[in-house]
């Protein structure tokens, strides 16, 4: 499998289910599905994209291999939510390429900031936030019982 190929395509309603099976599949494998997750992943495009939100899907030959949400959380923050990567995928650095996009992204939108909700249980997904630049803020209300890190990523505008 050739990642070079990797492209990254935006959400359309074909792939909502590709986008609930994969964020399925890691929260059963580490923690359970919670109600919020079942509300974000039942209802895409009213929980993201119809609140001024985006969902992407990295494609590897033909095939959904991760996927990412940036959530608007407010004017200028976004929250990079419900990021996951195939487990066929994984180690290929498609989740990489899926920050990459969507730090690009967030610059697009004129954010101010990213910020994200994680938990210390997953140490590649830690390392690949603080490898991109995120850090450490104290945990405000997430709505995840899971939640117990907080990070945010300022963007810095060109001047």
């Amino acid at each position: 499998m050739d990642t070079n190929q990797l492209e990254i395509i935006a959400y359309n309603d074909s792939l909502a289910g590709a986008f609930k099976h994969l964020n399925e599949a890691w929260l059963q494998k580490y923690f359970e599905i919670e109600p919020i997750d079942v509300e974000m992943l039942g209802n895409p495009t009213q929980y993201f994209i119809d609140k001024g939100g985006h969902i992407f899907f990295a494609k590897v030959a033909g095939e959904i291999a991760g996927t990412f949400a940036l959530l608007k959380a407010s004017d200028g923050v976004y929250e990079l939510s419900k990021m996951a990567v195939d487990e066929s995928f994984q180690g290929k650095k498609i989740g990489n390429r899926l920050m990459e996009y969507a730090i690009a992204k967030a610059i697009e939108l004129n954010a101010a900031k990213i910020i994200l909700y994680s938990n210390t249980k997953l140490p590649p997904a830690i390392h690949l936030y603080r490898k991109y630049g995120f850090t450490e803020v104290p945990v405000t209300s997430s709505g995840y019982k899971r939640c117990n890190i907080k990070m945010e990523l300022i963007i810095q505008k060109e001047q």
